[in-house]
């Protein structure tokens, strides 16, 4: 008998494995100005640093011209007013004057050029930020509640989500040697050899690692599509642990089968000084066992949908020394953020804020860009970056408020965010001009599209209906579309499928309705499911659970 032949590691794992520094040739290039773009080598290394190399694809036809992307690591989305001030400094010095707010809690500044990257960065670190594995096959930013009000474990919370980001870190020279210190790196095969992470060993993740917290009733963070999850048990206001969720992601590619979006599943409970040695076993547990030959197959769920929970359980307790106890019971009752003025526990208030798909930006008649800086140069507050892409003001004393509020109307931004319920629940990737892996619009398409879908909504008679769209550029999923009630994922140009079913609670992954539909007939093909759903709905149900209910069943009839 002939033995099969080891299956062929993915490029990528060749490069970690040969280069555990995570440096390439970065720092050569950065230092050549006659180089107007990294290699391709290079490109992949760069993303464990927080940077994407990307162009502007609405320029192509003149030829490529190639931007970064930079993106933030900011744990439960937490940064001071000085932070904040920086950032939008950097916007408008390096990026093309918006910041970006990134459905993890982050921002991303995008179209700084080569010459100004290293600036960028140290800027960056010197307000004592950073960007390192913000990317990357490691742990991504971890994700946390950011509202004062929900709960008063809200703080405790943070701070675990900080400390579990420094403890899951790379610990590479490389970032500082490359973008801080100014010093010689050396980056030669002998010091590459002698260079393992503790962690993370040679070879790194097979792909990124995602985690969060989430507070019931309040899933803020969209906790079941990430790799590791933990839901927060209170008793009598104290945090008594977690129950431990693993396997949920989004990611997907068309028409591959072994590609599916997933919701993580429920693993069991953990007592709090549990809490890191769980995170390590379940990271651990992704770097041994995730497949490193095909890197669509390669996030934590398959390994869940592969082996097994109670693999997986065994697996954990084994490396974490500790024995899981059953889940405990909790539940979560929508998903979103709480917007316009509350009161926080201590008494100070907080301000939410929408920014429609994350963009913070000046327009015409609302300079959302310049009205958020001049408050926080006047009222130095905490700034929190929600997981749906909207912004907190916290820690207001109760005799600024009417200030703020004045500051920000004269720049046409109203406290009251004065949109339809519909648009405030709405989310979208960047995709084109930027992403490079967009197949259709996403971000400059959803505000037009919602205005026509609210005039649909008042059309049928459900002007005040609230549906949760959203909508992404490809099936990769970063502004998490499987959840949603209503979902469009670019599948060509001008071409979408058309999901339905999610939950308000983002607790259940919606459906294919249509595989393929044209941007312009997306409405029609929603029209008559509204009139039906009008027509038909029990009491006050959703629109995602009437399709669940009424459209779903009628979905399976007509493939039988």
């Amino acid at each position: 008998m002939i033995a099969e032949a080891p299956a062929k590691l993915t490029r990528n794992e060749g490069l970690k494995t040969t280069n555990p520094l995570l440096a390439g040739t970065i720092p050569q290039t950065l230092a050549d100005s006659a180089i107007e773009r990294f290699s391709e080598d290079d490109y992949e290394f760069l993303k464990f640093h927080g940077i994407y190399q990307q162009d502007d694809r609405d320029k192509r036809k003149a030829g490529k011209q190639y931007i970064l992307m930079v993106r933030t690591k900011f744990p439960g989305g937490v940064l001071s007013a000085q932070q904040y001030i920086v950032c939008d400094d950097l916007a408008s010095k390096y990026g093309n004057n918006t910041l970006r707010i990134t459905t993890r809690q982050d921002f991303q500044f995008h179209g700084i050029v080569k010459s100004n990257l290293r600036q960028t960065m140290q800027s960056l670190n010197e307000a004592l930020m950073s960007t390192i594995a913000a990317c990357g096959d490691v742990e991504r930013n971890v994700m946390a509640p950011p509202t004062p009000a929900t709960s008063p474990l809200v703080e405790q919370v943070l701070e675990e989500a900080h400390k579990l980001s420094e403890l899951l870190a790379p610990k590479t020279p490389a970032y500082h040697g490359i973008w801080l210190d100014g010093n010689k790196l050396d980056i030669s095969p002998d010091a590459n050899a002698q260079f393992t992470d503790p962690l993370y060993g040679k070879c790194y993740l097979p792909r990124k690692f995602k985690t969060g917290f989430a507070i019931p009733p309040l899933n803020d963070i969209d906790i079941f599509t990430n790799d590791l999850g933990f839901v927060v048990i209170e008793e009598k206001g104290k945090l008594a642990g977690y129950n431990l969720l693993a396997g949920g992601g989004m990611g997907m590619s068309h028409g591959n089968a072994q590609t599916f979006p997933r919701l993580a599943d429920i693993i069991g409970f953990l007592r709090p000084e549990n809490l890191e040695a769980v995170a390590k076993a379940v990271l651990t547990i992704h770097r041994d066992f995730g497949d490193r030959t095909n890197r669509k197959h390669a996030r934590l769920k398959y390994v869940l949908e592969d082996r097994g929970v109670d693999w997986f359980r065994i697996e954990v307790e084994q490396r974490a020394g500790t024995k899981l106890e059953p889940a405990r019971a909790f539940e979560f009752t929508r998903q979103g953020d709480l917007l316009g003025w509350h009161q926080q526990t201590n008494g100070n208030y907080f301000l939410g804020l929408f920014v429609e798909n994350g963009r913070i930006r000046d327009q015409e008649g609302y300079q959302l860009k310049t009205g958020l800086r001049r408050v926080i140069d006047k009222f130095p507050l905490e700034v929190r970056l929600t997981a749906s892409q909207n912004l907190l003001l916290v820690d207001v004393p109760p005799g600024d408020k009417s200030a703020i509020e004045t500051l920000l109307a004269e720049h046409g931004v109203s406290v009251s965010n004065p949109f339809s319920r519909t648009r405030l629940a709405s989310m979208a990737c960047p995709a084109l001009p930027t992403c490079g892996l967009a197949l259709a619009e996403s971000e400059r398409t959803l505000p037009d599209l919602l205005t026509d879908f609210e005039k649909l909504l008042a059309e049928v008679g459900l002007k005040d209906e609230e549906v949760v769209i959203r909508m992404t550029g490809c099936p990769n999923g970063c502004a998490r579309p499987y959840m949603a009630e209503v979902a469009f994922v670019g599948k060509g140009p001008n071409k979408y499928q058309l999901y339905l079913g999610g939950n308000e609670p983002c607790t259940r992954l919606n459906k294919v309705f249509k595989d393929s539909v044209k941007g312009e007939d997306l409405l029609n093909e929603l029209r008559p499911l509204l009139v039906r759903y009008r027509q038909e709905r029990v009491g006050t149900e959703r629109f995602g659970d009437f399709c669940a209910r009424v459209i779903w069943p009628e979905m399976q009839e007509a493939k039988a």
